[in-house]
C-alpha cells in the first residue's frame, strides 16, 4: 500500500509542487541528488572516485514528447561525456540513459539514432552507456534498441527489473559473454499480470535472476541495498568462482554510503548511481517507493534538519 501511494505521489502535480517549493525538503533531497548541473555531477564523481568507488551518472528528465527537447538531452549527455573525459573520469564513470529522454515516446528509430550519438560520445570518452529500464510498456522497445546498439557498441549496458514476471527469462537471454546487465528490483507501477507485487516475491525473483547472471558469462551489475541480497551475491560469487572484477555491486547516491565503502575496501567493484538535474521529483519518489525503508531515512533526515 505504501509503495502504491508513493508511486501515485510521483505522478501528482500537487505533491510535486509542495516538495519542490519547500526549502527544507529540497535541501534534504540533495543528500540523494547530486545537484542540478554538470559541475555538480563532476564534483560528486570526483569525491566518490577518491574513495575508490565507480559512478553511473543519470541526467534526470524523461517522458519527452518534443523532438527539440530530445535533441537538448542528447547535447547535454554529449557535453557531460566530453567533460568526464577532460576531467580524467572516463575510467571511473559511465552514464545511464533513459530512452524516453531522447525520444522513445516519439519514434523508435529517432530514439535509436539519438542513443547512437551518445554511445559514440561515450566511446570517445573511454567509457560506456547503460540503458535504464522504465515502465513495463517500454521493455520490448528498449530491448530492441539495445540489440541494435550492441551491433556497434557491444558494451552498452542492459537493465532487468526483478519485479517483472519475465525477469528471469530476460536475464537468461542477456547472460552471454561481454553482456553488461544491471539487475534492480524495479520502481514503476505495473499490473499484477506482468509484475510481482509483494516484497517477498520480488526478493525471490531477484535471487533467481542473480543466479542466472552470476552463473552466466556476462558481467552482472547487482543493484541492491538489501543486506541479505548483498550477502547472497557474495555467496554466489564464491559458488560460481567469480573474481571480484567480473561483477559489481551498485547502490544509489546517499543510500548506505558506509556499506558502499566497506565493500570497496574488501576489494569489490562498487558503482554509485548518481542522479542530477532539475527534474528530480519523479526519480526521488520512485526511489522511495522502490525501497520504503528509504522513506524512513528521508523522514529522519527532515526531522534532524528541522
Amino acid at each position: 500500500m505504501l509503495r502504491q501511494a508513493l508511486l501515485a505521489a510521483s505522478r501528482s502535480d500537487g505533491v510535486r509542487k509542495v516538495m519542490e517549493t519547500a526549502p527544507l525538503t529540497r535541501d534534504v533531497v540533495h543528500r540523494f541528488i547530486a545537484g542540478e548541473t554538470i559541475d555538480d555531477a563532476l564534483r560528486v564523481t570526483g569525491a566518490l572516485a577518491d574513495e575508490g568507488l565507480l559512478v553511473s551518472l543519470d541526467v534526470l528528465g524523461e517522458d519527452v514528447h518534443d523532438a527539440s527537447q530530445a535533441e537538448a538531452a542528447v547535447k547535454h549527455y554529449v557535453e557531460l561525456l566530453e567533460r568526464l573525459a577532460a576531467a580524467g573520469f572516463g575510467g571511473r564513470a559511465e552514464v545511464s540513459l533513459k530512452l524516453t529522454a531522447v525520444g522513445q515516446a516519439i519514434d523508435e528509430d529517432f530514439t535509436l539514432e539519438n542513443a547512437r550519438r551518445i554511445c559514440t560520445a561515450a566511446r570517445s570518452a573511454s567509457t560506456t552507456v547503460t540503458l535504464d529500464m522504465e515502465e513495463y510498456q517500454r521493455v520490448e522497445s528498449t530491448l530492441r534498441i539495445l540489440h541494435e546498439l550492441r551491433r556497434d557498441f557491444p558494451d552498452t549496458g542492459a537493465v532487468v527489473q526483478a519485479y517483472l514476471r519475465r525477469a528471469e527469462e530476460y536475464c537468461a537471454e542477456l547472460a552471454y559473454e561481454g553482456s553488461r546487465v544491471r539487475l534492480c528490483k524495479g520502481a514503476y507501477a505495473a499490473p499484477e499480470s506482468v509484475a510481482f507485487t509483494g516484497k517477498g516475491e520480488v526478493d525471490k525473483s531477484f535471487v533467481r535472476c542473480m543466479k542466472v547472471l552470476m552463473g552466466g558469462k556476462g558481467y552482472p551489475m547487482l543493484a541492491t541495498h538489501d543486506p541479505r541480497l548483498v550477502e547472497i551475491a557474495g555467496a554466489l560469487a564464491v559458488l560460481y568462482d567469480r573474481d571480484p572484477d567480473t561483477f559489481e555491486y551498485q547502490m544509489l547516491y546517499g543510500i548506505r554510503p558506509q556499506e558502499q565503502r566497506r565493500l570497496a575496501e574488501l576489494g569489490a567493484r562498487v558503482r554509485v548511481y548518481v542522479a542530477y538535474g532539475e527534474e528530480w521529483y519523479g526519480y526521488f519518489m520512485r526511489r522511495m517507493a522502490e525501497r520504503p525503508a528509504n522513506l524512513g531515512f528521508f523522514l529522519r533526515s527532515v526531522a534532524t534538519r528541522s
